[in-house]
C-alpha cells in the first residue's frame, strides 16, 4: 500500500526528520525489521528508525549516474552488483554506452570501497525472509531508491517497504511498482531538491556513518547513564543533568519554576520515580546565576522557552537520547514554557504535565496550538491556580485533563502530596510516549 502521514512544511535536521518517519512506521515494532539506509544521508535517519522499532541498521549501496555536465543530477544509478538502471533522463541526455560505463565502473568501484570503509567486522546483512525498510532523507528523481530497492527485492525479502521524509511526485511513481508499502511525509508539488525542505542539512561525513553504523541498536534503551552535561543558549552554558535508566521509554525533560533550578529536591524526587518507571530525565537549570536573581527573568516566558527549546535540540543530538520520545515536565512558570514548546514543535513533543503550573503565562494562542496530550496537576488547596487551570483546560484541544491532589498548597508540601504528583506523572509518560508513535502509524498495514 502507499501511504503518507500528512504534508509538513519541512524539517529542522535529519534528527527531526528520522523521528517523524519512526513515528510513521511505529507498526512495525515488535517485528525486529531490518533497515538498510542509503548512504550518506541516509543513515543518520536510518539509525533513529532502527532504535526506535527495536531493530537492525544496515546500508544498501548504490550509487547514482550523474549526467554528462550536471554530475548532480541522476541519469542513472548502479548496485554493488554491478546492475546499472537507466532513468528516462538519459535518451534526454544522449548518453552513448561508452559513457555510461565509463562512468559505471567508477561508480562501481567507489561502491566497493563504501563497502570495505563501513562493513567493519560483519558482512551484509541477508534480508531474505525479513521485513526490510530501506531509507533515505529525500527523494528526488528516484533512480538511486529504485536501484537500491531491485537490489534488495533480488534478495527476497518478506516484506519490502520504502520510507523518506520527503519526496518529489515523480521519485514516488518511480519507486512505487517494487515495494510492498510505500511511507512518506511529505510530497511537495514545487520539489527542487531535498535539501530545500531541511533548516539544516549539512553533508554527512563518512567518519559519521562509520560512528552511527558502529553504535548498537539497544544503545539508548539498555545502556544506563548519569552525567552531568552543559547546554548552550543565549550565549550561556546552563548546567544540566541526565539520567538514563535500563530501556528507556522516553525522555522527560523538566521545566523550573519561578527561582528553581536542576538542584530543586521537589524536581528530584519526581526524577527519581522516573526513572524507576523507565523514564529517563533531564534537569538543567533554564537561567544563568546573574539571571536567576532577577525576579522578572522567572516570568520571562520566551526567555524559558527559548531555553527550553534548545535542551530539545541538545537531547534531540546525544547519542544516549536522540531516539527516545520526548515528553516535558514543567512546574509553575515552567509549565507555560513547556505549553508554548509543545505548540511549537507538535511533532517532536509527545506529552506534557503541568505540576502547579501556570499555562495562562503560556497565552490563549499557543494553547489552543497544543496537540500533546496534556496533565494539569494542582493543588486542591491552590485556589487561584485551579481557576487558572480550569480555564486553560477549556482551551486546549488536545486530550488534557485536570487532577486535584486534596488538601495540597502550591508547593505541594503536605505529606504524600509530592509522591502522588510523581505517581501521576510517570504514569502520563508511560502512557502516552511509548505509544504515541503506534497511534500515528496506525493505519499502515
Amino acid at each position: 500500500m502507499i501511504m503518507t502521514q500528512g504534508q509538513t512544511d519541512g524539517f529542522r535536521n535529519r534528527t527531526d526528520a528520522g523521528q517523524q518517519l519512526a513515528d510513521a512506521l511505529a507498526s512495525l515494532r515488535g517485528q525486529h525489521p531490518l533497515v538498510l539506509a542509503i548512504p550518506r544521508g541516509g543513515v543518520p535517519i536510518g539509525r533513529i528508525v532502527a532504535d526506535r522499532l527495536a531493530g537492525e541498521l544496515d546500508i544498501v549501496l548504490v550509487r547514482k549516474i550523474g549526467a554528462p555536465d550536471n554530475p548532480e543530477y541522476a541519469i542513472g544509478a548502479i548496485d554493488e552488483t554491478g546492475a546499472i538502471l537507466r532513468s528516462d533522463d538519459s535518451d534526454f541526455f544522449d548518453v552513448d554506452e561508452s559513457y555510461l560505463k565509463h562512468e559505471a565502473a567508477e561508480q562501481l568501484a567507489a561502491i566497493r570501497a563504501r563497502r570495505k570503509m563501513y562493513s567493519l567486522d560483519h558482512a551484509a546483512i541477508d534480508p531474505a525472509g525479513r521485513t526490510v525498510v530501506v531509507v533515505d532523507d529525500g527523494l528526488a528523481t528516484g533512480a538511486t531508491m529504485r536501484a537500491a530497492l531491485l537490489a534488495v527485492r533480488a534478495r527476497k525479502p518478506s516484506r519490502l517497504v520504502c520510507a523518506i521524509p520527503v519526496a518529489s511526485p515523480r521519485g514516488l511513481v518511480s519507486v512505487a511498482d517494487v515495494v510492498d508499502d510505500l511511507v512518506y511525509l511529505s510530497a511537495p508539488e514545487h520539489f527542487r531538491a531535498v535539501g530545500q525542505f531541511y533548516e539544516s542539512f549539512p553533508a554527512v561525513e563518512d567518519s559519521e556513518v562509520v560512528s552511527l553504523l558502529r553504535q548498537s541498536t539497544s544503545r539508548s534503551p539498555a545502556s544506563e547513564v548519569s552525567e552531568d552535561i552543559r547546554i548552550s543558549a543565549d550565549g550561556l552554558l546552563l548546567d544540566g543533568n541526565l539520567q538514563v535508566p535500563e530501556k528507556a521509554c522516553g525522555l522527560v525533560i523538566f521545566a523550573h519554576g519561578s527561582g528553581s533550578s536542576r538542584n530543586s529536591p521537589r524536581n528530584r524526587q519526581v526524577a527519581q520515580t522516573m526513572h524507576k518507571n523507565g523514564l529517563a530525565t533531564l534537569l538543567f537549570d533554564l537561567l544563568g546565576e546573574d539571571e536567576a536573581r532577577d525576579v522578572s527573568a522567572r516570568f520571562d516566558i520566551p526567555r524559558l522557552t527559548t531555553r527550553l527549546d534548545a535542551a530539545m535540540q541538545w537531547a534531540m543530538h546525544h547519542p544516549q537520547t536522540q531516539a527516545l520520545p520526548i515528553g516535558l515536565f514543567g512546574a509553575s512558570t515552567g509549565a507555560a514554557a513547556a505549553l508554548v514548546l509543545a505548540a511549537r514543535h507538535p511533532m517532536a513533543i509527545k506529552a506534557v504535565v503541568s505540576r502547579g503550573g501556570r499555562p495562562d503565562l503560556a497565552g490563549h494562542g499557543a494553547l489552543a496550538r497544543v496537540k500533546a496530550p496534556t496533565l494539569l496537576i494542582v493543588g486542591g488547596a491552590d485556589s487561584e491556580v485551579i481557576v487558572l487551570n480550569r480555564s486553560a483546560l477549556l482551551v486546549l484541544p488536545c486530550h488534557a485533563e485536570l487532577v486535584l491532589i486534596p488538601n495540597a498548597t502550591h508547593l505541594f508540601e503536605e505529606q504524600g502530596a509530592m509522591e502522588r504528583v510523581a505517581a501521576l506523572a510517570a504514569s502520563w509518560f508511560q502512557q502516552w510516549l511509548p505509544d504515541q508513535g503506534r497511534k500515528v502509524g496506525a493505519g499502515m498495514r
